[in-house]
Parts: structure tokens; C-alpha cells; sequence
């Protein structure tokens, strides 16, 4: 499938083409930025073609329209779908979404929300409605990434009415933290489910993202783009108090301030540059501005950075993206500077040296550094071709309907009297980390599995807790522990072995010890949409033709909130070849 990927600003437009099947690449690379009256500059990329030069287009509207030109310039028509990129879409959309009037109207809605970009991303989209209207389009959403955030996280201490009118935290670049947290993932060689990374990125926006086992625990943007780092124009944190004193004191309306706070802040607003790049020269030179726009921007990102690592307990790497990550060693060392407690250091000459070619990511920390320090592209464009064409294939009948899978490590759900205990009387769990399904967490302490033959540490407790205590193990934990133990549906566990777990109050030893089957979780709308229904089997299918393998009898539970995603044990993981993420196509039968 070729997806042509549209990422629409208010100042700049960038397109690409990508041939997504088994592998995903990128076939043409398109921008037109700096616009002025009387033109813009261009830049293609095709093959061994790198072009650039200046056009005659004022706007990013009107560069648009001059796309398919383009394409057709290069030999490059062919197009099965467009993808894209949506700032903002809100509490409504947690996943990829076609584009039809109704979810046009839903986005235009959300546009208070995120004013400078919206409002872009759907001009674009409605010119292209126009230009391709035979294709397919679909919505990739920024915010979609951080749906996971817990309720502490995402929840504003205001009054209750301003919360029911959607007053909330979302966060943003959610395809760029998702994509660059996969890298370093494949980089380290360890499941992403198993890591604590911060990815920041830092552009003319900027955000970082705590990345907690796979998910998105916290990220600094908020309701809008406009909450966290410093950025090119935006101010990024800001006392609300601001806006009565501006009021009272220079007599500046709400939409006067709002206006500053978007355009004429940030690195602008600090030194009268959006642009690192000018700004690190002034500085160079002795110009003061200059140096404390470059101080305030490290110091936020740097203080991010520690506030994530202490929310998630723990810190594995931290990435580094966006134009200035991917570009100004000066900065990620003032980020990295004084994280040595952290057991966090870089290495100079791997800081100065850092080659991203070949979408490489590149380590700089330290020989002996205990956390890992990334730089890499962002590679937005590619991710929203990805899930554009996932999106396209899961909704198209008798086709092959794509799926998440999730690695399900070996955890307990404890009952209230288990807690008791293993942890003392009235003992309350550390909600540590969020889950995909709603409602669902693990907790941030371990307890022991206790057999005939051997021991397993460090087991992960899941919440919220159950009237009867369930243990979930692989085949080959089974073998560890030295028990005969069945593969059963969650939930059924009458004549089940038993086996003793330890905590640090003492111990309990409880029946409930099973492999869980393989199955599938999804909610009533996705369920009709995959043309599947609650409590029957299906078969679903991961890896490519010659080396994949097909998983017979999934069962499928929906229940109303449910996140959909397939959950298998360690031992399929294997079996599959799986190591950080992959999707697995629902076969038909």
C-alpha cells in the first residue's frame, strides 16, 4: 500500500509518500516552509534526487494544491490512502480514524483546544477531500498516545464544572514519543513493556514524555500545546495568575494575552529568535539575551526529566529528538549535566559525533553509564503511515483485520485477604502504573512465587484486586516452579493447583495458579467493526508469510471501555519472534 502522509502547519506544509507492507519506507519527501508574499522555499526528496529551490506559493494552502503537480513531476501518482496528522482529538479519539464528514466536524470542534494547529490540520484536509476524493483519508491523532495517562495525571484541581466542560490534561507529539521510545527499545534489545524511558522532543515544539513499560504515564504538554517547555514562540509553563495581572496592569484582553502566549513568547519572547540555531550563535558571542533563553530551556527540560524518572520509580534511557535534540549537542549536554546521582553520563566525543543516517539511533552516554542516553530521528510521517494503513486494513471486509498484541509477563491479581497477608493488615497497593484497559494498574510492589522446585522473585501484582486470588505463569514458569499447571480462561480457576506467595509480611498459599489462554480484549464499537463477537474463538495470525505463525482459539472478551489489543504469554512471544511490539492480523474464516 502507498499512504501519502500530509503534516499541515500554519506555517509550513510537509507530505511524503511510504510504501507500508512488511517493511515500511519512505518512496518521496516533500516540504514548503518560509513562506513570505512573494513565495516559499521548496524541498523534494526522491531516490538519489535531493532538490531544493523556491516557489511561488504564499501559504501553505495554496502549496497544496501544488502537490499532486509534484508528485506527477517525479512519477510518483500512485496512491492507495492519505494519512493525516491531527494535532488534537480530545477524549473522543484514542485511535486511527477515517475521515468522514462526522469526524471532520468532530475535529473542527476541538479546535479551541489547540487553535494554532487544527484549524490547519483540516484545511488540509478538506483540499485533499477535494484533490484525491476517490481515496481513503484518515485522521492520526497526537494526542491518541497519551490516552493511557491516569486520571492523576491528566485531572486539573479545578472546580468540578470546569472539569464536566472537558477542561483536562491531554498532551502532544504522541507519534513522535511513541515511535522514538520503539527505537530505543529495539536498541537496548529489551521488550518496551520491561523499560522506563523519557523521550524529548524538542523543536519548535517542544514536550517530553514519561514512557512507563509501553505506555504514556505523563507528558508536559496539557490541555493545549501551550502548557510545559520553552519553545520557539511558546511560553510553555505559566502561572494562570498571569492573565488578571496582564489585565489589570497593561489592560490586555484574554485573546490579547492568549495571542503572546502562542506567538511572541518562548525563545522569541526571551531572546527575539525562535531559531536555536541563531540563538546559541548570539550567545557564543556574549549576548545575555541569548544566554538565559538557552539556560531557562535547559533547565525546564532538564527538571522534566527528573520529575519523570522519580514518577516512574526509575529511569532506563532517556531519547533525544526533534530539529535541536537531533541537532544541538550544546543542549542535550546542559539537559544531561548534573544527572551523575541519576547514574546518568555523557560522553563527550559520542555527543559531538552523533550520525543519524540510515534512521540510526545513536548512543552518547558514557561507557558505564547506567542509564542510556539516545539521539534519533522522529519519524512521524512514517508512523502515521503505518497506522493509516493498519487502520484501512482492519476496517476492509474479508480483509486482514490488524491487532495490537501485548506481552503478558507472569503477574498475580491478589484478592483482599491475600493483600492482608503478604503485606499487613489493611495494607492499601501502590497503583504504580497505569494499563491500557481502563480502570486497570500495576502496582509498584513484587512478591514472591514459591514451588516444590524453585522460586520465582520480583512477580507483578495487577489491580484493582479480585475476590479470589488468580496467579498467571507460562509454560515454562510452570517448569521453574516444578508444577503440572492448566491453561484456562482468566477467571476460571476452580481445581486449580495451588502455590505459596511470599511478601514482606509474610506469606499465602492459595489454588488459582494457571496459564491464561490467549484472548482478545475490545469494546462494542471495534467489536462491530472487526465483525466479532464476546465469548467466541477466533484465530489471529503474526509474522510474516514464510516465518509466521497463526494463534488458533482466541477468545474474545468486549466489555464497554475496553482497550483493543490481544494479550499473549511470554512463551508465544517467543514462539512469534516478538521482542518490543507487533500487530497481528484477525484471520476470517
Amino acid at each position: 500500500m502507498h499512504v501519502l502522509v500530509f503534516n499541515a502547519g500554519s506555517s509550513s506544509l510537509k507530505f511524503g509518500i511510504f510504501s507500508v507492507g512488511t517493511e515500511t519506507r519512505g518512496v518521496f519527501k516533500g516540504s514548503y516552509e518560509r513562506f513570505r508574499s512573494r513565495g516559499c522555499e521548496y524541498r523534494f526528496r526522491h531516490g538519489e534526487t535531493d532538490e531544493r529551490g523556491a516557489a511561488e506559493f504564499g501559504s501553505p494552502t495554496e502549496a497544496l494544491k501544488g502537490v499532486p503537480a509534484a508528485l506527477k513531476r517525479f512519477g510518483v501518482e500512485a496512491i492507495d490512502a492519505i494519512g493525516h496528522r491531527i494535532v488534537h482529538g480530545g477524549a473522543r479519539f484514542s485511535s486511527p480514524t477515517l475521515l468522514d464528514d462526522e469526524t471532520v466536524e468532530a475535529i473542527a470542534a476541538l479546535s479551541p483546544l489547540a487553535p494554532l494547529h487544527n484549524p490547519a490540520n483540516l484545511e488540509a484536509v478538506r483540499l485533499c477531500r477535494g484533490l484525491w476524493p476517490d481515496l481513503p483519508q484518515v485522521a492520526v491523532f497526537d494526542t491518541a498516545f497519551h490516552l493511557s495517562n491516569p486520571a492523576f495525571v491528566t485531572t486539573y484541581a479545578v472546580p468540578a464544572r470546569w472539569r464536566e466542560a472537558g477542561l483536562r490534561r491531554y498532551g502532544f507529539h504522541g507519534t513522535s514519543h511513541k515511535y522514538v521510545a520503539e527505537r530505543a527499545a529495539e536498541e537496548i534489545d529489551r521488550p518496551l513493556f520491561d523499560l522506563q524511558l523519557v523521550s524529548i522532543h524538542l523543536g519548535n515544539g517542544a514536550s517530553v514524555c514519561a514512557v512507563n513499560r509501553g505506555h504514556s504515564m505523563d507528558s508536559s504538554m496539557g490541555m493545549t500545546p501551550l502548557e510545559g517547555l520553552v519553545m520557539g514562540t511558546r511560553s510553555g509553563d505559566v502561572d494562570p495568575g498571569a492573565f488578571g495581572f496582564l489585565s489589570r496592569e497593561l489592560g490586555l484582553s484574554v485573546q490579547q494575552i492568549e495571542d503572546a502566549l502562542y506567538d511572541e513568547s518562548g525563545l522569541k519572547g526571551l531572546a527575539g529568535s525562535s531559531d536555536m540555531r541563531d540563538i546559541e550563535d548570539r550567545a557564543a558571542k556574549g549576548d545575555p539575551q541569548a544566554q538565559l533563553a538557552i539556560e531557562i530551556y535547559a533547565y525546564r527540560a532538564k527538571k522534566y526529566v527528573g520529575a519523570y524518572a522519580a514518577a516512574m520509580g526509575g529511569l532506563d534511557a532517556i531519547v533525544f529528538t526533534g530539529g535541536i535534540g537531533e541537532n544541538s549537542p550544546s543542549m542535550r549536554r546542559r539537559i544531561c549535566d548534573g544527572l551523575d546521582f541519576m547514574g546518568l553520563q555523557l560522553d563527550h566525543d559520542r555527543n559531538m559525533g552523533v550520525n543519524l543516517s540510515g534512521h540510526a539511533a545513536s548512543q552518547i552516554q558514557a561507557y558505564g553509564s547506567r542509564v542510556r542516553v539516545f539521539v534519533t530521528e522522529t519519524a512521524e510521517q512514517l508512523m502515521i503511515a503505518r497506522e493509516t494503513a493498519a487502520m484501512l486494513a482492519a476496517g476492509q471486509p474479508g480483509g486482514q483485520l490488524r491487532l495490537p498484541i501485548a506481552v503478558s509477563a507472569r503477574h498475580v491479581h491478589l484478592s483482599r485477604e491475600a493483600v492482608d497477608a503478604l503485606f499487613g493488615k489493611g495494607y492499601v497497593l501502590d497503583q504504580a502504573t497505569p494499563l491500557r484497559q481502563p480502570g486497570h494498574w500495576a502496582a509498584g510492589e513484587r512478591v514472591t512465587l514459591v514451588g516444590p522446585k524453585g522460586r520465582l522473585e520480583r512477580v507483578a501484582i495487577l489491580g484493582p484486586l479480585r475476590e479470589r486470588t488468580q496467579i498467571e505463569v507460562s509454560r515454562t514458569d510452570s517448569f521453574a516452579l516444578g508444577i503440572d499447571v492448566p491453561v484456562r480462561d482468566s477467571g476460571r480457576i476452580e481445581a486449580t493447583p495451588q502455590v505459596t506467595i511470599e511478601g514482606p509480611s509474610g506469606s499465602f498459599t492459595t489454588d488459582g495458579l494457571i496459564i491464561a489462554a490467549r484472548h482478545i480484549h475490545t469494546n462494542p464499537a471495534d467489536a462491530k467493526r472487526l465483525g466479532i463477537q464476546d465469548g467466541e474463538y477466533v484465530d489471529v495470525r503474526v509474522g510474516d508469510e514464510d516465518r509466521g505463525l497463526t494463534f488458533g482459539r482466541t477468545l474474545v472478551r468486549v466489555g464497554a471501555n475496553s482497550f483493543t489489543e490481544v494479550h499473549i504469554d511470554t512463551d508465544e512471544a517467543n514462539a512469534a519472534g516478538i521482542e518490543v511490539t507487533a500487530m497481528g492480523q484477525l484471520v476470517q474464516n
